[in-house]
Formats: structure tokens, C-alpha cells, sequence
């Protein structure tokens, strides 16, 4: 088979070509969304959000697609949060409550699991969670769920765990900055990392959602 066969071949992705993901989830912010796989955050898969403390306007950043996502028939699964999500300014961003359910795990194995199963079950729009710890191996059981249950999941997790391996399919770092946050992506299908890409949270969302009460120093 010569080089041009390969080449024509359907199974055969071209950076020239029309994007071969799933449409995605749009994130509300069209300069993000035109560097995501799909045109939004991808659905079926996980995205990992590296940080370097609590309550930089991380959550403020999916309120959007939670949204969206909450008027559908599946749940908005929050696991093992620091603190209790802020419900008027889920409800001020539109967000269907009745939608929402948080899980508080007894230890990190239950947490780890509980992501899974959320994950895997296809009852969940999305699943946002803290996970006290998590290796190349549970990374990749989860990736492995979320594909399973065509479920968005998304992971919080320290900044300095950016230069570990990771299964996630998309994988980004915010840098917060007054009024937003820098986003760097470090991983994504289809695509090498770019970045910063800036981010005036004040323009899309009037509303905060604290998560923690501390800041970066």
C-alpha cells in the first residue's frame, strides 16, 4: 500500500480536515472553545484542571456548561468538594439544582471509587471531583469510566502534579490573574499545548462561587 493510499484512507486524520471529535460542551468562552477537541469541553472523557490553590475562579470557569448540562436528565455529581459548591450562585448561573448531587467519600479508596462508578453509571452530565490522590493507573481507570458512560469528568488537582504522567484526555493549568485566570493546555487530542490563553471571568459570570475561603499568596 503506497503512502497515498494510507493518506486517503478514512481512518486517516489530517490537520487540514474538519475536526474529528464529537462537538463539545461549549465552555462560554469562544477563545477556549476554539483550541478544545470538538469546539467545547469533550464529552466521554476526562479533563484534569491543575491548580495552584483553592479558589482562584476554577469552578467559575465550568459554571456555563454546568448549566447547559443541568437542564438535561442527568446529574451534576460533585465528589469530595473542600467546601459545599455556593447554591445561589449555582442557581444565578442558571444552574438547575435539582440537578445536582454531592457525594462526601470517608476516605480516599471510597473517593477514587465513587468517581468511578459515577463516571461509568451514565446517569451523570458531569462529574467534578477532588480526589485526595490519584496515580497513572487510577487516572487511567477513570478515563477508561468516563468513556464507558459517555460522562464528562473533570479532576481538580494540585499544580506540581502537572509534571506526572497523566491518562486524561484534555489537561489544563490556570494561573489565576486579576479578574481571571491564564489557561494553559498541556494536553489535548488532536492538538500539541498552547497557551496562555486569558480569561476575564468578570465578562461571562457576574456571580462568584467560592470554593475556599484561602487564596494564592
Amino acid at each position: 500500500m503506497s503512502l497515498q493510499d494510507l493518506i486517503q484512507g478514512a481512518e486517516v486524520w489530517r490537520a487540514s480536515a474538519a475536526s474529528p471529535f464529537a462537538p463539545g460542551v461549549p465552555s462560554g468562552f469562544p477563545q477556549l472553545d476554539a483550541l478544545l477537541p470538538g469546539g467545547g469541553w469533550p464529552s466521554g472523557t476526562i479533563t484534569e484542571i491543575l491548580i495552584p490553590c483553592l479558589g482562584i475562579g476554577e469552578l467559575q470557569l465550568f459554571l456555563p456548561a454546568l448549566a447547559r448540562l443541568s437542564h438535561g436528565n442527568r446529574w451534576l455529581t460533585f465528589i469530595a468538594p473542600p467546601h459545599i459548591p455556593y447554591a445561589p450562585a449555582l442557581a444565578a448561573a442558571q444552574v438547575d439544582l435539582s440537578r445536582v448531587l454531592l457525594v462526601h467519600p470517608r476516605a480516599t479508596i471510597d473517593g477514587l471509587w465513587a468517581v468511578e462508578q459515577s463516571l461509568r453509571a451514565g446517569t451523570c452530565g458531569a462529574v467534578l471531583a477532588w480526589p485526595a490522590a490519584a496515580d497513572v493507573r487510577a487516572l487511567r481507570r477513570l478515563q477508561l469510566a468516563a468513556e464507558a458512560g459517555r460522562s464528562w469528568g473533570v479532576l481538580f488537582r494540585p499544580g506540581q502534579t502537572a509534571v506526572a504522567g497523566s491518562s486524561a484526555a484534555l489537561r489544563l493549568q490556570l494561573v489565576p490573574t486579576p479578574g481571571g485566570i491564564d489557561v494553559y493546555i498541556l494536553k489535548r487530542r488532536g492538538g500539541w499545548p498552547v497557551g496562555p490563553v486569558s480569561l476575564d471571568l468578570r465578562l461571562n459570570h457576574a456571580v462568584a462561587m467560592p470554593v475556599s475561603a484561602g487564596s494564592c499568596a
